[in-house]
Formats: structure tokens, C-alpha cells, sequence
């Protein structure tokens, strides 16, 4: 009779934002189970489905586990690491060399930032390819926050957490927690943080063109038109300074515009934002009022708002709103990270509009440019054009507007190498594609989401599996082909060193030894080091958020600028809308869609996981039951949904979950491309919502794509 052997492994689930804790159970080399890490400091046991499906990325069939080359015929044949190196470097060399730098691309995709290895040795190489044209999904996704934070605070990374563990009112728009565990606000189990609010006698309101998950848990869901959350919040600061109830408090030391701000609000007062808004003058001056009374609240604004037309003026207004009210870097307001790995002096500020996308003319911020121009770039001739795309950890077809286009675009390059883990919709295009390890078989520390947590927590996981001898890490890829593009330079032999020696390992502990929790250079110090990190499995708490201000600002004189001229000048585009039909339902039959997220998925390639697809279709096109039985649609029936640009068709959901005039449809699918080896994902197509969003319509202050809010007409199939 033979015994197995169970050993314990704890670390942080890479998969979302919420850095969940887990508690992985090997029996004889094998995962026996996955669950939540109930000593987390952070999550506290908290764990949802997608955390059990690491297993599944680790012993997928359809992942990559050695260099592939695209053969003429379209086949793909297994190459060495050398050769793949030697090819990349000589074709990347060779586009430069012919067209200038510019003629390669970068684009990053989410993932990279769940990798610490990738986000220390990626930027070196993008740099050393010196190229203008970089891309990530930055911008279909958080753009405004970074372009707000690096205007009013001085840094991009500057970006207010809402203290929901400490608040007594809580405002929602465009979010759905309860769901994505927080975004820009890593917040893991908020259910239960939610729980807690409304037992010490706190209140909840979600703002929100559907009754979402996090609504269901509030005390109150107000139905709001798609696209018009900006003119909601400027009406909301009308009522606040027209009642005298802005009250900066201590922040008024350290704040300027005040005054700015008056002005631009006073002529929109709620009765004016009525009809387009569709929420009542007696609701939006009651929400003021309940604001402003609260003995602590936060206005928290996600995805829903960014993704507008106006995604830039709504990230600005809602930081007015905290500050205004003086809940901005107060317990239970919005309040800033103490990490215990600093990124803020390590990262640029965030420089806005520097330079400009060749074709449209789109700002540049951060150093990025917005992907909505990835496909205009590769196609338009001439000086500038793009003709090599270097990509990582991204599907850019699926996550970005007019997928359709960027799919033609991509088959025109000369070169495309990506850094990926299988092939999907947009990596069928490559030449050569480089798959690193997968998230079990290196360590694991989570630079960005520690510095977005609702409260201060550190934790370290070290790999539980070992590689494959012929496997590469990310780090490891990236500093290869940067070594062989930089020719030799003395800055990349000494990061050569480094890299032999112990890769991004070396780079954290410098991290958290010079952080504000760390030893500093003292070797006898008492505070945070990697090994100390190491020593506590289930992580560390470094404790509640703390008011930072205004050592913490970046700006000139460390002062909040509440009135940046970007946002200032921007105004007249919002105030045009009111008055006009663009955002109402037309006779015409024009219905407005707007995204969501379920909780099994988070990006493209989590759907080719066996326990995360199971269950009902999930890619379904939810709409109001008024706007379906004029059109003869019931649920369960295939519909067409026509934008300018595209069309789709999917499954109809009927449901007064969505208000009147909208429909909904996920993101992250539509896996019915030739070439595409995701064997799961391919039994469960659905549709890509991003076949319909046009890539020409974007928030002209950020140049954020547009994914929410987009005309289209819906009819039986």
C-alpha cells in the first residue's frame, strides 16, 4: 500500500486585480485543490472561480511551452531558443535599420502587469528599440485616472484609493465591484467589505445604466443614460457650491482653482442635465446633499466612465468631488498607498501630449500613444509607418475597437513576434511567438496592485513548480532580446550581470529594503526585506491607509491643482452635449451599448479554462424587455447588432436589469477566427463586442477608446 505525500503551498493569485491569497494543496507533484488564504492580511480567505483555474493554465494542452515559427503555409514548427532569438533580433534590426524607429511597435497587454519580471525588464527593451509607437491596453482601460492623477497630484501613479474598509457613504459609477474585486482598487471580498459598511450604518448607491451585481448589494441603484456621468457630477458640484456645502478642510492649505471650479458649475444646475441623464433634479440634489452630510464618503468611478466620450472629465470631476467635500486623504474618503515597493520615483510622472499619433493626431501620455490608432498606423503608407509589432501578453483583436480592422492590419507587417502563452486572435499573426512560464513556475509579487490595495499589505510567493529546463521566464526573454538589440552598450552589460546573478529578485529586494517599510541601506535594520518577505507565506500587514498630503504631491510647490487647463479646455465639448439627442434612444430604433464583466472571466484567454466555462452562455446581448418586443426578440433568440463600423450576433437576454434604450454584451470574446489553437474557447465562441466599437470615436482629451455608450441597432437574425 502506497501513501501520498500533500505538502502546502501559499502565494497571491495572479489573475485579477485582487491579489487574492490562496492555499494550494500538492498531492505527489499534483494540485489536489486551491483555496482561499484565510491568514491573508488582505483577502482574508476570500477567493472566487477564476483562482481555481490556475491549475488549468499550468496543464492546458493548447499552451505554448517552446518557440514557434509560422511557416508559408501557415503551420507552426517548433524552433530553439537561439534561432528565435537570432531571428527576432536580425528582423526587428532590420525594419529599423530600413524604415527608422518608429516602424516598430510595441503593444503590452494586461497581463504584463500581473508579472513583476515583465514590468522590471519590459521597459529597458522598449526603450532600447526607441520607438514612438508603443501601445498597451492602458487605454482601453484606465487611461483617465493616470492622465487625471499626473495633472492634479503630479504623478500618474497618484491615484486616490477609496478607504472602503473606513467609509460611511459610498458613491458608485460606472463600477461593479462586487464583481471585479475592485479595480483601480484592489479590493478582495468586497461583498463582505460591503456587509461591513452597511452594519456600522453606512450607505451604498451605484449610478449605472444596469442594475449590476454590486447594485443588488446597495441601498440604492439610480438608472443613468450611458456616456453622460461627467454632466451628472458637474451637476452634483452645482448643488454643492450653490448650498454652500464645499468644505475642503484641511486640504484647502494646499489646494488651488477653487474658485475655477465655481465658475465652470454654476451654470449647470440638475434641471439642466435632467432629460439627458435621466435622473430626476430632486435625486441628483438629494445625492449631493447626502454627500456632503456624510460624516466620511468616497466617490468611486471605474471602467463604466472611462470608456465614455467624456471618460477624461469624469476621472477629474469625481476627484473634484472628494476634494471639495474635504474626503480626499481622510480615513473612510480617498486616500493614497504607502507600498512597501515605491513606484512613484522608479516610474515617470506621466507627461501628457508630448508628441502625437501620426495620422489623427492623438495625444501621446506616459510615453504611450492610444491603441485605437494601432491599425490606422499599420495601414496608412508613408513616412512613420508601422511595420513591425513587438507584442506581450496581449490579444489586441479582441481587447481593442474595431477589432475587425487591427485583424486586417496585422496581416500587412512585415515582422510581428509576440510574448505569449498560446496562439490566439491576434498572435496567429506573429512569425515567431515566444512562450514564457506559466504563473506557477516563477515567483510572483505584485508591484502594481500593492500600490492600489485598500490597505497596506506586502506578500511574496516563491514558483511552486519548476520550469521546464529549455523554458524561459518572461525576464529572462525580454533581457535576451534587449541584449542582443543594444549591440553590446556597457548599460546593458552591467544589466547582463544582474540578470545572471538573480534577475527581478535582486530589483524587488532593492525595492523593499529603500520603500518606506524597508531597512533602508542598513543591514541591521529592523523594517521589510525579501527575505524577511519570504519568511511570511501568508504576507504581511503594513496596516490601514494614512492620510500622505501633501508631502506625498508631486506637483510644483506640492499643491493640488484642482482646475488643469486639459480638463478646463475640455468643457465646452461636455456642455455641447446638453441639449442634444446623440445619447437618447432615437425613433430611429438606435440603442446604446455598454460592456459588463462576469466574475469566471477576465480577459480573452481565461476563456480556454474547462472550470471557468462551464455553466450558461455567458456572451449574451442583455437588453429591456420594452426595446426587445418591438423588435420581435425574445430570449434565447440570436440577434444582429449593427454599429457603423461592424456587425455581430448573440444570443438575447431579456431583462429589466438594463435600463430603457441600452443593451450590454461582455467583452473578451468572439474566438471563431481560422488559426486560432484554444481548443476550449473555440467550443464556446460568442461574439467579440469589439467588432462593433469604432476605433475612430475616442474621448478626444485622453484619447481613451470609446466601449461604452456606441449607437447600435438590434434586430432578430
Amino acid at each position: 500500500m502506497t501513501h501520498s505525500s500533500q505538502t502546502v503551498h501559499y502565494r497571491a493569485c495572479n489573475l485579477c486585480e485582487a491579489i487574492c491569497g490562496i492555499e494550494i494543496a500538492l498531492e505527489d507533484g499534483k494540485i489536489a485543490s486551491v483555496r482561499g488564504d484565510k491568514e491573508d492580511p488582505l483577502s482574508r480567505g476570500h477567493i472566487c472561480p477564476k483562482a481555481v483555474a490556475l491549475q488549468d493554465i499550468h496543464s492546458d494542452p493548447d499552451r505554448l511551452k517552446h518557440p514557434m515559427r509560422r511557416t508559408r503555409g501557415g503551420s507552426w514548427e517548433r524552433i530553439s531558443w537561439d534561432a528565435a532569438f537570432d531571428e527576432t533580433a536580425e528582423r526587428l534590426s532590420a525594419v529599423r535599420d530600413a524604415h527608422g524607429r518608429d516602424a516598430v511597435a510595441v503593444y503590452v497587454g494586461n497581463p504584463a502587469v500581473h508579472n513583476y519580471g515583465t514590468l522590471l525588464f519590459g521597459p529597458p527593451l522598449y526603450r532600447t528599440l526607441g520607438t514612438k509607437n508603443r501601445f498597451s491596453a492602458t487605454s482601453v482601460d484606465q487611461l483617465p485616472h493616470h492622465v487625471a492623477a499626473s495633472l492634479m497630484y503630479g504623478h500618474q501613479m497618484l491615484v486616490p484609493i477609496p478607504d472602503i474598509d473606513r467609509t460611511q457613504y459610498m458613491l458608485v459609477l460606472g463600477a461593479n465591484p462586487a464583481v471585479s474585486n475592485g479595480s483601480m482598487m484592489t479590493a478582495p471580498g468586497v461583498k463582505r467589505r460591503f456587509r461591513d459598511l452597511r452594519d456600522r450604518g453606512g450607505k451604498i448607491v451605484v449610478i449605472d445604466p444596469r442594475r449590476t451585481e454590486t447594485a443588488d448589494l446597495a441601498d440604492e441603484h439610480v438608472f443613468i443614460r450611458p456616456g453622460t456621468d461627467a454632466l451628472l457630477l458637474l451637476a452634483l458640484l452645482h448643488v454643492l457650491f450653490e448650498e454652500d456645502r464645499v468644505c475642503l478642510d484641511r486640504l484647502a492649505d494646499f489646494t488651488d482653482s477653487v474658485g475655477t471650479v465655481r465658475e465652470l458649475v454654476a451654470d449647470v444646475p440638475p434641471e439642466r442635465v435632467v432629460d439627458i441623464t435621466a435622473i430626476s433634479s430632486d435625486e441628483i440634489r438629494r445625492l449631493a446633499r447626502e454627500f456632503a452630510s456624510a460624516a466620511s464618503a468616497v466617490c468611486y468611478g471605474r471602467l463604466g466612465v472611462s470608456v465614455t466620450e467624456y471618460g477624461g472629465l469624469c476621472q477629474w470631476l469625481i476627484n473634484v468631488l472628494n476634494i471639495v467635500t474635504g474626503n480626499l486623504d481622510r480615513p473612510g474618503g480617498a486616500m493614497f498607498t504607502t507600498p512597501a515597493v515605491d513606484l512613484l520615483p522608479r516610474m515617470g510622472r506621466g507627461s501628457y501630449g508630448r508628441w502625437k499619433s501620426r495620422v489623427r493626431s492623438l495625444p501621446s501620455f506616459g510615453g504611450e500613444l492610444p491603441v485605437s490608432v494601432l491599425g490606422e498606423e499599420i495601414l496608412t503608407r508613408g513616412p512613420g509607418q508601422i511595420r513591425a509589432l513587438f507584442s506581450v501578453a496581449g490579444n489586441p483583436v479582441l481587447s481593442t475597437p474595431n477589432g475587425t480592422r487591427l485583424d486586417e492590419a496585422l496581416d500587412r507587417l512585415d515582422f510581428m513576434v509576440s510574448v505569449d502563452l498560446y496562439v490566439n486572435e491576434t498572435t496567429r499573426h506573429a512569425h515567431l511567438i515566444l512562450p514564457p512560464t506559466d504563473s506557477l513556475e516563477h515567483d510572483h509579487y505584485d508591484l502594481a496592485f500593492h500600490a492600489l490595495t485598500v490597505r497596506n499589505t506586502a506578500r511574496y510567493s516563491p514558483p511552486l513548480f519548476d520550469p521546464n529546463p529549455d523554458a524561459r521566464h518572461d525576464w529572462q526573454i525580454l533581457g535576451e532580446l534587449r541584449r542582443r538589440l543594444d549591440r553590446g552598450s556597457l548599460k546593458t552589460r552591467a544589466a547582463d550581470w544582474m540578470t545572471a546573478r538573480s534577475g527581478p529578485r535582486r530589483l524587488l529586494d532593492m525595492g523593499l529594503r529603500t520603500g518606506s517599510h524597508g531597512t533602508g541601506f542598513n543591514p541591521f535594520g529592523k523594517g521589510l526585506t525579501l527575505s524577511k518577505l519570504t519568511r511570511a507565506p501568508h504576507g504581511i500587514d503594513l496596516g490601514p491607509l494614512q492620510p500622505r498630503l501633501p508631502s506625498r504631491l508631486f506637483t510644483p510647490g506640492k499643491r493640488i491643482n484642482l482646475a488643469p487647463e486639459p480638463f478646463v479646455g475640455d468643457m465646452p465639448r461636455l456642455l455641447d452635449l446638453i441639449g442634444k439627442d446623440a445619447h437618447h434612444p432615437s425613433t430611429s430604433g438606435t440603442l446604446l451599448l455598454i460592456g459588463r464583466r462576469n466574475l469566471r472571466s477576465n480577459n480573452s484567454w481565461m476563456h480556454n479554462y474547462r472550470r471557468l466555462m462551464g455553466g450558461r452562455e455567458r456572451c449574451t446581448l442583455v437588453m429591456h424587455p420594452d426595446d426587445a418586443r418591438p423588435r420581435g426578440l425574445e430570449s434565447g433568440q440570436r440577434a444582429s447588432v449593427v454599429s457603423r463600423i461592424g456587425r455581430i450576433t448573440a444570443e438575447v437576454e431579456i431583462s429589466d436589469e438594463v435600463m430603457r434604450g441600452t443593451v450590454s454584451l461582455p467583452h473578451g470574446w468572439g474566438h471563431h477566427r481560422v488559426g486560432v489553437r484554444l481548443g476550449t474557447a473555440q467550443q464556446h465562441p460568442g461574439a467579440s463586442v469589439n467588432d462593433v466599437t469604432d476605433d475612430q470615436v475616442v474621448d478626444a482629451l485622453t484619447g481613451t477608446a470609446v466601449l461604452n455608450g456606441v449607437p447600435v441597432r438590434v434586430a432578430p437574425v
